[in-house]
């Protein structure tokens, strides 16, 4: 009977770790659906070159945000979740009024860096591009703590709400602002003729989408701040009827910060720098070797935004997995619990991989036509993101998996060792970056060669150092290789649909709608018949009931 009772636990633990992931993971959607829908428009208004100039400062930017504040939401939720697990709820609510003053502290210094040093980081026409970014880190550090905050308590629908109004305002006003911002300046929205007023107007119109990105972090802040006063009353209530006698002191819980939030910091900022270090030689290093035009390598660099952009969009489930499962993984380990915690990686790895395999498939198969959906640009733009999105499809599964790990070995307690991995795994894409770049003529592909080979490395040795930091072995079968043969159907299905449907109505978007629907409607299918999942862990899935009884009535399990 305890056995059983515990199973139950376990169970409701992983549905509720999905549920969260799930509420995550449509905001994650959304917002990215939102980010491509306003890219079009956006890319009319500034052109390639704009796209590009925003392209590299935002990079230089997210790093700055990166060795900041963008970290400080899982740290957060970590530390705090450590608590409340003991139902130290005093504590847990000092941790978060030092978390808040670290951030003002931190997020005002590296704001005042981005905006007097910006001329270190990026090229004269962009330094205007980033410095209009400065604000938005300060922003940004106080949104990470309510954030952190809140999932701490598992609650992720605060965040995942307060992520679809920050993209919503992003969108309209990174139009409008770039769109009135060259209009005041240039008395017009058409590109002039001569280079000097190209680069004038690609300038200005990435200023106006920087100053968007900082609508949306201004608007999300604004939600969260209110979603914490609003239940303001009941958390002192329950800091009141803390028993606990050890009380830490504020300088305790500062150390405790800072030796928590740096090596996250570190973390993310290496982990991510692989895009600092590729934009930085073929926007500097590559021009100057071969004598290239910048404004030129701008545009292209646009190009290849656009590919990754597409990218990012199915990395969104791996994303919300990753937050939710720090405060489990992070609970669970404190209390000794992990056969739990394994239970729930196992659990957190087998979802994810069954919708980054598919989505890596469909890219891959598809590509083309979806940018040329999402972008309607010139033939020659569409062919050539279409090719580099090809080319990354595969690192999907890779990045999808090293996000989740890293926040696993994060949750842990293993905080050095994603800095460690990803410092490795930097070292061998920018010596491949760099032999790519300046030895052959492969351009934009070596960028998306370095891109994958990074994301498999990241991959390969997070997996190494789980196994070692809790005797994890992810089972293969179910995991990776039914989904693996489940896609590889899927994806030469929807391909063959779409050239069917393209030479009967000669549109790639009405040939692609339905051979998109068609794809999702074979892979389900094929899921169930190679059983790739037990009905108790289907169970464990949102709606899973009502999964399990469409899948008996199709003779499907």
């Amino acid at each position: 009977m305890e056995r059983i009772d515990k199973m139950a636990k376990q169970a409701k633990a992983q549905e509720n770790i999905l549920v969260q992931a799930g509420f995550l993971m449509a905001a994650g959607m959304i917002s990215r659906v939102i980010g491509l829908l306003y890219r079009s428009p956006l890319t009319q208004v500034i052109g390639e070159a704009g796209i590009g100039y925003y392209s590299e400062a935002y990079t230089f930017y997210r790093n700055i945000l990166m060795i900041s504040s963008y970290s400080i939401p899982a740290a957060v939720s970590k530390v705090i979740a450590q608590k409340l697990a003991a139902r130290e709820y005093r504590n847990a609510h000092r941790l978060f009024y030092c978390a808040m003053g670290y951030v003002l502290v931190v997020g005002f210094l590296a704001s005042m860096l981005l905006f007097f040093g910006a001329g270190l980081f990026v090229k004269e026409e962009a330094v205007p591009v980033l410095r209009t970014f400065a604000p938005t880190i300060f922003i940004f550090g106080i949104l990470g703590v309510l954030r952190g905050y809140f999932q701490a308590h598992k609650s992720m629908v605060q965040t995942s709400i307060s992520q679809i109004l920050e993209q919503i305002a992003n969108a309209i006003v990174s139009v409008g602002g770039a769109a009135l911002i060259i209009y005041v300046n240039l008395g017009g929205l058409a590109v002039p003729t001569e280079e000097a007023g190209r680069v004038e107007h690609a300038v200005l119109g990435a200023m106006g989408s920087a100053i968007g990105t900082g609508s949306g972090v201004l608007i999300a802040l604004i939600f969260m701040a209110g979603m914490y006063f609003l239940n303001r009353k009941m958390i002192l209530r329950r800091v009141a009827r803390d028993a606990h006698e050890n009380v830490d002191t504020y300088g305790q819980m500062i150390r405790t910060i800072t030796m928590i939030v740096t090596p996250f910091i570190l973390s993310t900022a290496v982990y991510n720098s692989n895009e600092t270090v590729n934009t930085f030689l073929y926007n500097k290093v590559l021009p100057s070797v071969r004598g290239l035009n910048s404004l030129l390598q701008h545009q292209k660099l646009g190009t290849y935004s656009l590919a990754f952009t597409v990218l990012n969009i199915p990395m969104a489930f791996a994303s919300a997995m990753a937050t939710a499962m720090i405060p489990t993984v992070a609970q669970a380990s404190s209390e000794g619990k992990f056969d739990e915690a394994r239970e729930s990686i196992s659990t957190a790895v087998k979802s994810t991989m069954i919708l980054a395999i598919p989505s890596a498939a469909g890219l891959l198969v598809l590509a083309k036509p979806i940018v040329y959906i999402l972008f309607p640009r010139s033939d020659e733009v569409v062919t050539l993101a279409g090719r580099l999105l090809m080319v990354m499809s595969v690192s999907v599964i890779f990045y999808s998996l090293s996000t989740l790990s890293n926040s696993l070995l994060q949750g842990l307690g293993r905080v050095k060792v994603p800095i460690v991995n990803a410092g490795l795994a930097l070292l061998i894409q920018t010596v491949l970056s760099a032999v790519l770049l300046l030895c052959t003529k492969i351009d934009l592909y070596g960028l998306a060669v370095t891109n994958t080979v990074y994301a498999g490395a990241m991959c390969i040795l997070n997996q190494m150092s789980l196994r070692k930091a809790i005797s994890y072995r992810q089972e293969w079968n179910r995991t990776f290789l039914r989904p693996l043969l489940a896609a590889s159907v899927m994806g030469a299905s929807a391909r063959g649909l779409y050239q069917l449907l393209l030479m009967l109505f000669k549109s790639p978007r009405w040939a692609l709608i339905p051979a998109v629907l068609f794809a999702v409607i074979v892979y389900f299918v094929l899921l169930l018949a190679f059983r790739t999942m037990t009905e108790e862990e289907m169970l464990t899935l949102p709606k899973g009931g009502a999964i399990l009884r469409l899948a008996r009535k199709l003779r499907l399990m």
